[in-house]
């Protein structure tokens, strides 16, 4: 679960929610992984995300039991995991490992960070992460005026 949040920058309910067949087709992992617009933070947008093959290999061995409806199951198999539960999870996991300062949300910063870091164009990091603006996802992303001075001075020919 938290390798899709990871590989496909979704938030944690986005991952919790999960069908299936969002992931996974008669051949096995789908080449993308939909975020039903139901399931986002606005309700407004489906997204399809192309599916690392690093997260291609997690699916692969996680291997769920395809007539269930969601990936990743609640308890006794109802429904799908709760946010809550998966946040428990994380955090009972960290405890035991003496990791500090890891909550669900800092998988979708560190692939979106780490996507800008390497240079990948705002507005294709914006389609992935399904923010609405570039302000936002600047915001997000802790863009500074004077960064994008920068950039602008950069441009001295």
């Amino acid at each position: 679960m938290f390798g899709v949040c990871l590989y496909a920058a979704c938030r944690i309910n986005e991952a919790c929610t999960l069908a299936v067949n969002d992931v996974f087709g008669s051949n096995g992992v789908r080449g993308v992984l939909v975020i039903r617009s139901v399931n986002t933070k606005g309700k407004r947008d489906t997204r399809e995300i192309r599916v690392h093959p690093k997260l291609k290999q997690y699916l692969e061995e996680y291997n769920p039991n395809r007539r269930k409806e969601f990936l990743f199951p609640g308890r006794h198999g109802l429904g799908h995991i709760h946010k809550v539960s998966a946040d428990k999870i994380l955090r009972d996991t960290c405890v035991r490992l003496g990791i500090e300062g890891v909550s669900t949300h800092s998988f979708r910063r560190t692939a979106l960070t780490r996507m800008s870091d390497a240079g990948i164009p705002l507005r294709h990091i914006q389609e992935i992460s399904g923010h609405r603006t570039l302000a936002a996802l600047e915001r997000y992303l802790g863009v500074t005026e004077k960064q994008k001075q920068n950039a602008i001075s950069a441009l001295d020919f």
